[in-house]
């Protein structure tokens, strides 16, 4: 009997449109399917997610669906360690797309690299035909949108990095530096990252290898995933007591909306003069959105995307901005 030597953590809800195409990727892995053991931890989902993993549990005895009654990412994940059996794992998104040497690239990359986590890039694909969900697309693949996170970006060589999507971890990691915190309803693997990095681990991204992520299709779906991870920014600072989990690009946001929500103020308390000037960096940010949107639609040769990722650009930026004062106005109420 083969050793178990992969441990595949999934935390799903309600992902009954993709779940399926996910478990078919890990099938598909060039990797020997009697070293891995799969957990689908579910935090009760109301569609048909739970039915379509047991179909593969029925067929595939290495296929675990495991209820996650606490229903968030970290306890998932907990719950997953305490019985998992690999000497790695990997923590895997429930809408994500792997390609069939994912895990053997990121598993072999770990040991080359005596690294505690690695992972590849993440590219981000639209979730219909719709032209607001391309530009969303996008703007996800864009520095101006996602910043230095070069695991959105891309790497051309090996890259020491501050966290990594999807990432394959050595099993020993939790061991050294605990679960990952429950507290954190966001933001818990970059956490888990940074205490690594903190702990003298090593984080790589590995080039050749990347998921396929599918970004959301509205406008307003944008806004409120990007709203509560600006909002954990904070949080996750309260929680952990430190600014270490956390990088300079989540503050830019929160600085950018704090500078917006003074324009009008500045309008009655500067000259026309001092306004003008005070008011120029808008401007400038605009000017770069709309070059950025026309650049994208250049590129794309898809000239219908570029409102739509101009939007998108905004829509990101300023929701998370607010996400983070609301974090702040959350830190101070835990503090009273």
């Amino acid at each position: 009997m083969s050793k178990i030597t992969v441990s595949i953590v999934i935390p799903c809800f309600n992902e009954a449109a993709f779940i399926g195409k996910v478990l078919d990727n890990i099938l598909a892995q060039d990797y020997p399917l009697s070293e891995i053991e799969v957990f689908v931890c579910d935090g009760g989902s109301t569609d048909n997610t739970r039915n379509i993993v047991k179909q593969y549990e029925l067929a595939h005895t290495f296929i675990q669906l495991l209820d996650n009654p606490d229903k968030f990412v970290p306890h998932a994940i907990n719950r997953a360690l305490k019985v998992a059996q690999g000497e790695f794992m990997f923590l895997l998104g429930a809408h994500t797309l792997y390609p069939n040497n994912y895990i053997s690239k990121l598993k072999k990359s770990a040991e080359v690299l005596d690294a505690d986590l690695v992972g590849g890039a993440l590219e981000t694909k639209p979730r219909n035909d719709s032209m607001t969900a391309q530009g969303i697309a996008a703007v996800l693949s864009h520095p101006m949108g996602v910043g230095n996170a070069t695991f959105r970006t891309g790497v051309k060589k090996v890259t020491a990095v501050d966290t990594v999507p999807f990432g394959c971890y050595r099993m020993s990691v939790f061991q050294r530096f605990g679960l990952f915190d429950e507290r954190l309803i966001r933001n818990q693997d970059m956490e888990m990252s940074k205490r690594i990095l903190n702990g003298g681990g090593k984080i790589f991204l590995v080039p050749g290898v990347k998921s396929i992520y599918y970004g959301r299709d509205t406008l307003e779906a944008l806004w409120k995933n990007n709203f509560g991870n600006g909002k954990w920014v904070l949080l996750t600072a309260k929680f952990t007591n430190s600014l270490k989990s956390l990088s300079v690009r989540h503050f830019v946001p929160l600085f950018f909306v704090l500078y917006l929500l003074s324009i009008l103020p500045a309008y009655f308390i500067f000259n026309p003069t001092l306004f003008a000037v005070y008011s120029f960096p808008f401007l400038i940010y605009f000017a770069i959105i709309i070059f950025a949107s026309w650049y994208v639609s250049y590129v794309r040769k898809r000239w219908s995307i570029f409102i739509p990722t101009c939007l998108a650009f905004m829509t990101l930026h300023i929701s998370y901005g607010l996400g983070s004062i609301v974090g702040i106005l959350k830190v101070l109420l835990i503090r009273l």
